[in-house]
């Protein structure tokens, strides 16, 4: 086995010990099993109430696992001063850093799949225990396949938010790492809000800032399609392929930097 993926177990084996971790999943496996009990207040809408919690919780649990665990990912070497012993072996800091990336990476993958299959888990009870005349006035089957679109789309965007953190982590703090790490994601969010920042502005410095910035942050609202899949409207295959082949090659050049910064980080 090669550098990369001995490392990327071992941060794998790691993260699944992580008390924190399966605290996680777990309450976001609850929260989709509870959205069944919330779905019944509302006669009608229960099925797109169940939809619209279950994708969220994956998304933001998934946010949580990016972020809190990504931050640690050099910094824990670091602290406990283990870099030294693992640079002293024939290991470049390029495998030490994708080999960090691949393990969380691995590990988001695994859990987001925990989470996606209780949520159609409860999806499937819905669907089974509906009459036929309420099944029919569903916009979308109860387990309509189009929802592990707006997953997929999640995970593409989890592994960017990790890629993030761990860029950060290659030379700040914890602290200062998660809080950049979740400025980012909040502003990505919001990120064509700078778009049109021109038009309310009467500086053209500013306008031609926040252009600037539109174009260098990450545009996470691009990978948000829930509201689609939830109310049964299509989602182009073109839309989901462009919009994951920007996520790669943005992660691409976050990890190309975080390799760059931590080679050239003296640890002495």
């Amino acid at each position: 086995m090669s550098t990369v993926p001995q490392i990327a177990v071992n941060v794998f084996k790691e993260s699944v010990r992580d008390k924190i971790l399966y605290n996680l999943v777990v309450f976001a496996v609850l929260l989709m099993a509870a959205s069944y009990l919330l779905g019944q207040l509302t006669a009608g809408q229960d099925i797109k109430i169940i939809k619209d919690l279950g994708l969220a919780a994956i998304a933001t649990f998934g946010l949580l696992i990016a972020v809190f665990i990504g931050i640690g990912l050099v910094w824990k070497e670091v602290e406990r001063k283990s870099i030294y012993s693992l640079l002293a072996k024939p290991i470049r800091r390029s495998e030490f850093v994708l080999g960090k990336y691949c393990g969380l990476a691995l590990t988001l993958f695994v859990n987001v799949s925990v989470m996606t299959i209780a949520f159609y888990a409860v999806l499937a009870y819905m669907g089974w225990r509906e009459l036929p005349s309420v099944r029919a006035s569903w916009p979308a089957p109860a387990t309509d396949p189009a929802m592990l679109e707006a997953v997929g789309l999640i995970f593409v965007e989890l592994l960017l938010v990790t890629g993030i953190a761990l860029f950060f982590s290659t030379f700040s703090s914890p602290f200062l790492s998660a809080s950049l790490t979740l400025g980012l994601w909040v502003i990505g969010h919001f990120n064509a809000d700078l778009r049109q920042f021109e038009n309310v502005v009467d500086s053209p410095i500013a306008a031609w800032l926040a252009r600037g910035l539109y174009y260098v942050l990450p545009n996470f609202a691009a990978f948000d399609v829930k509201a689609q899949v939830v109310y049964g409207q299509p989602v182009a295959a073109e839309y989901i392929a462009l919009t994951a082949l920007y996520g790669a090659v943005y992660l691409a050049l976050l990890l190309t930097a975080a390799v760059v910064i931590f080679s050239r980080r003296d640890f002495k």
